[in-house]
This record gives C-alpha cells, sequence and structure tokens, in this order.
C-alpha cells in the first residue's frame, strides 16, 4: 500500500480521490500510470488529478454489451487487496469512533500482512 486516507462515507469515491493521489505523489513522486474504476470518471476527475501528478490517468471499465462475469485487466489486484483487508476482524466492520485509529489499524493490518510475506519466505 502507497497510501492511504479516511474518509466519512457520504463522500462520494471520485471527490476522495484527490486527497489518496496527494499523499501518493507524496511518498511516489516517481508513479507514472493510475488505473481507476468506472466510479472516477469524468472531466474534473481528471482536471484534479493532473493538477497533483504529472501521470496517465486510466479508467478501467466494463466492455459494452458483455452481461456475464469478466475479470477486468488490473482490477482484481485492488479486489484481491480488499480481500487481504478482510481477513482481519478489525477492518470487518465500522468499529472505530476516530479517523486516526481506522487509519492506524489499516496500517497495522497491512504491516501484518508484509510481515507473514516476509516470514514466509525466510523459512
Amino acid at each position: 500500500m502507497i497510501a492511504a486516507v479516511v474518509h466519512p462515507a457520504n463522500i462520494q469515491d471520485r471527490h476522495g480521490a484527490a486527497p489518496v493521489l496527494e499523499a501518493a505523489y507524496q511518498r511516489r513522486p516517481t508513479l507514472r500510470r493510475i488505473l481507476a474504476d468506472a466510479g472516477y470518471k469524468g472531466r474534473a476527475t481528471e482536471a484534479e488529478m493532473a493538477a497533483i501528478g504529472d501521470w496517465a490517468f486510466e479508467i478501467v471499465a466494463k466492455t459494452p454489451g458483455i452481461k456475464h462475469f469478466v475479470v477486468l485487466p488490473k482490477r482484481w489486484i485492488v479486489e484481491r487487496s480488499f480481500a487481504w483487508m478482510g481477513r482481519c476482524r478489525r477492518l470487518a466492520k465500522d468499529f472505530e469512533n476516530k479517523i486516526r485509529f481506522a487509519l492506524a489499524f489499516l496500517l497495522l493490518a497491512m504491516i501484518r500482512l508484509m510481515l507473514r510475506r516476509i516470514a514466509r519466505h525466510q523459512l
């Protein structure tokens, strides 16, 4: 995980993207390509992304006319990451009453995931 920002549920994805990408750009200014789903589509979002950093912003959308399930390219990476975080019971429900606690437990979940991966390859 490069960056995370926790905000209230009444903020739409496209409006919450700018703070996340600003944080990501501060940590990794060499990012050149951002993939997003259709929830981030729109000229205003693209303009915000262009103002933050110099990167290609690409929407991964469903192919029109297809009615059955199709794995979208690169989209599975995000869904897999959400599934990994969902294994942490503390993140399964909104237990936290403060945003900083929610962010702390999100970071702890990712640290736990990475430590387990490192430990698995050290044995």
